[in-house]
């Protein structure tokens, strides 16, 4: 099976092909998403058909789950070639979904520490798009950051299998998906380094249900789910039991390198924007682009844009080459978070009151960069992490200069 990770000669050849695919996509989310974004944003049946829709016109396109295997159904570009224009499919938040890319780091998980049995019965369908899933680490009243205090519980059941029991919160997706990956604790107490593991529940399950959804900055789109004795086939298990973080921690590399792109690309739309506006708008002393404060801010915004993306590039090659990424992926995903709301902003003030109203995507895009500061680990989590890597780089070393920095050499 492909590792969707995997770089090298055959990207390379794929090289003039990709650069296509990019043109095709970034066609494809402008003049198709785009468009359809308030009707996606609200939900309901309105949206699913909308989705449909545009997934029926990405797979007559050729372009859809251009990133997963190709003997599962999917395009079969390896993740350094798919970052090319990761950026492009990410300039909406729906293109992922209309493209059929969104379950990329689900069947990476799966298709590497699944069953066999699981891989048969779920991946094919997971890149068909004819069911979902989502992921479930965070917990009510435990910070995400700290997974050995994880509540959740999953015990033997005296007929097989497993029977989990707990809550989880800010699971994105739970609403629509029909599998959920639940990181639970199999032996040991809270606190303890050992004993978590990952869990694929079917949603289906007794037991399992919503508790309610949590919009973020009014956003929809998370939610709180209670496991109450759910039971799970011993297959079920993905990876080994206690195995857990090995596993997370991959999936969350490769998760924040991809959300890095994606917020790239909703920086650039947000800063096409402002240049737009910028251009073509102004009072009696003639457009905005003129005066000198509006230049500032593009010029600040440029400046952002293009100091954050070889981070997240540096990042991309190291995952891709399945080297250690973490000081990289880290410094990658402080920077696009705070770009990104940084960019936004400048956008939203250069439109003054409009960039506050529901007729540009500039509220939505702001919203994602304050949140991102949040998600996926708040910037304090990655400031530490990397600081502490790098500082311990030096007393290991015991050197006056500087470390040689990317390639992994600080682990």
């Amino acid at each position: 099976m492909e590792d969707p990770r995997e770089d090298g000669a055959g990207a390379a050849r794929r090289e003039p092909e990709t650069t296509e695919l990019g043109r095709r996509v970034d066609r494809f989310v402008r003049a198709r998403v785009f468009p359809r974004e308030s009707v996606l944003d609200r939900g309901g049946p309105e949206a699913a058909e909308a989705l449909a829709a545009l997934r029926a016109e990405a797979r007559a396109e050729g372009l859809w789950a251009l990133p997963l295997p190709a003997g599962l159904g999917g395009g079969g570009l390896s993740f350094g070639a798919y970052a090319e224009f990761a950026e492009a499919e990410g300039a909406s938040d729906h293109g992922p979904a209309a493209l059929g890319s969104a379950p990329l780091l689900d069947v990476t998980m799966l298709a590497r520490y699944g069953r066999p049995e699981v891989r048969d019965a779920y991946l094919e369908r997971l890149v068909a798009g004819e069911i979902r899933s989502c992921y479930a680490m965070t917990e009510p009243g435990v910070p995400g950051t700290d997974p050995f205090r994880t509540a959740t519980r999953a015990e033997r059941h005296p007929g097989g299998g497993w029977l989990v029991t707990g809550r989880k919160w800010f699971t994105s997706g739970a609403a629509g998906a029909d599998l959920v990956t639940v990181m639970a604790r199999t032996s040991g107490a809270a606190g303890d380094r050992e004993g978590l593991s990952l869990l694929l529940v079917p949603t289906a399950s007794a037991g399992f249900r919503v508790v309610r959804e949590l919009p973020v900055l009014g956003a929809p789109g998370q939610y709180e789910i209670a496991l109450d004795g759910v039971r799970v086939p011993a297959d079920h298990v993905v990876g080994e039991p206690g195995g857990a973080l090995a596993i997370a921690g991959e999936r969350l590399l490769l998760g924040r390198t991809l959300r890095c792109l994606r917020w790239l690309g909703q920086a650039q739309r947000a800063f096409d924007l402002m240049c737009e506006r910028a251009a073509t708008h102004g009072g009696s002393g003639g457009p905005l682009a003129d005066r000198q404060l509006v230049q500032a801010l593009v010029f600040d915004a440029l400046l952002v844009l293009r100091t954050t993306r070889p981070l997240v590039r540096e990042a991309v090659a190291l995952v891709a080459a399945g080297r250690d990424a973490r000081t990289e992926v880290g410094l990658a995903k402080v920077a696009a978070a705070r770009m990104l709301q940084q960019v936004a902003d400048s956008a939203i003030q250069i439109h003054g009151a409009a960039g506050l109203g529901p007729d540009t995507p500039l509220p939505a895009l702001f919203r994602t960069g304050r949140a991102a500061r949040i998600l996926d680990g708040p910037d304090e989590l990655h400031i530490t992490s990397v600081a502490r890597r790098v500082l311990r780089a030096y007393g290991r070393t015991g050197r006056t200069g500087p470390p040689v920095m990317g390639a992994g050499a600080i682990s």
